[in-house]
């Protein structure tokens, strides 16, 4: 037995809430009738209350809401081993981990946003491939290709300012590596012969854009040479922000000051990330517009022709929640059409007394 949606399962603790209530309501009902009358003559007064019909009226409903909460949950059985064909993108992101993503010109951080950034782009992929590139004055490869998100928000929570020591922004290392996760030669190699230029392939940079490092405009006309289209999402203001330095509780004690003691201010550099972007063959946005920057990357993405990734195989099981639907609506409509109280005109022990006259 196979549950669609097991969580909803939960809803079956209500049941025995239902049964504490009724109890509860039973028992208040009994102490205000006994307020009017000696418990020995209720029964002679009310003649047509029955201690019985109430019990099953709560049995036949308790039922009734089980089987129809199992059927909510989608029970599934006849399980078979299906096969699908996998087509998608391969993605790149590249993500900034210098100390200027530690400015809080953006919400909680840059460093932050640019997590959000990434998690709101994976929720809308569908079978694309991703890997996590993080650079500062050097690049290195955080995850190779994968179709496993799970696996990628396992990485992505690990990411933060301190994995690189050496300080900077090298963009164009980060396209470097990228490309080395889509396939192309080893390491960069652009000599290597097994490379097929195709339009199935991108590298997003997720940056402030204070690029000192190398030639990142170069780096991006590059990739655009060998099929892979290049987007850039802007992270800060231009306006700028300090960056903080934390202690080890996530506290600001200080701000970062230069040589001369002058508190550094960090800006988003929007001419470099467009320029990137507009060498390579794809768009910049900025992420301070809650998701439509992600909409436009994934809009700007869906230009790119998907490829067979190859076959995948899952399981394929058959719906069996209307049986529990009819179940419990069956319980839920006798529950209706049984009434608490007897019918005086229904007496079965009359019905057996005239029989015997």
């Amino acid at each position: 037995m196979h549950f669609e949606h097991i969580k909803l399962l939960w809803l079956l603790a209500v049941i025995p809430v239902m049964v504490v209530a009724f109890i509860l309501r039973q028992r208040h009902r009994r102490i205000v009738m006994e307020s009017f009358s000696d418990r020995k003559m209720l029964g002679r007064l009310q003649p047509d209350v029955s201690r019985r019909r109430p019990v099953v009226k709560l049995t036949l409903l308790c039922l009734a809401v089980g089987f129809l909460v199992v059927a909510l949950a989608n029970p599934q059985m006849g399980s078979t081993i299906a096969e699908g064909e996998q087509r998608g993108i391969d993605l790149a992101v590249c993500i900034d981990v210098s100390n200027s993503m530690l400015a809080q010109d953006m919400k909680p951080s840059r460093m932050a946003r640019s997590k959000q950034v990434v998690q709101n782009l994976m929720s809308q992929l569908g079978g694309d491939r991703i890997s996590l590139v993080v650079f500062a004055g050097r690049a290195f490869i955080e995850m190779p290709l994968t179709n496993d998100y799970s696996a990628t928000k396992m990485f992505l929570d690990q990411i933060n300012t301190d994995l690189i020591n050496q300080q900077g922004t090298a963009i164009g290392d980060a396209i470097a590596k990228g490309m080395a996760t889509l396939g192309y030669g080893e390491e960069g190699d652009s000599d290597t012969p097994q490379w097929e230029p195709n339009k199935s392939r991108a590298i997003v940079i997720i940056s402030d854009g204070e690029n000192h490092e190398d030639d990142a405009v170069g780096a991006a006309k590059d990739a655009a040479d060998q099929g892979i289209m290049v987007c850039t999402i802007g992270i800060g203001t231009p306006t700028g922000g300090q960056i903080p330095v934390m202690s080890r509780n996530g506290k600001v004690t200080d701000w970062r000051k230069d040589a001369d003691g002058n508190i550094v201010t960090t800006r988003l550099n929007e001419e470099m990330l467009s320029d990137i972007a507009h060498a390579g063959n794809g768009i910049y946005v900025h992420a301070g517009n809650g998701n439509v920057a992600v909409d436009n990357i994934v809009k700007q993405l869906s230009k790119l022709d998907s490829q067979k990734f190859g076959a995948s195989q899952y399981s394929s099981y058959k719906s069996q929640y209307q049986y529990p639907m009819a179940a419990g609506l069956f319980f839920l409509l006798l529950e209706v059409f049984m009434f608490e109280r007897r019918n005086p005109r229904i007496n079965f022990n009359k019905l057996i007394r005239r029989r015997e006259k």
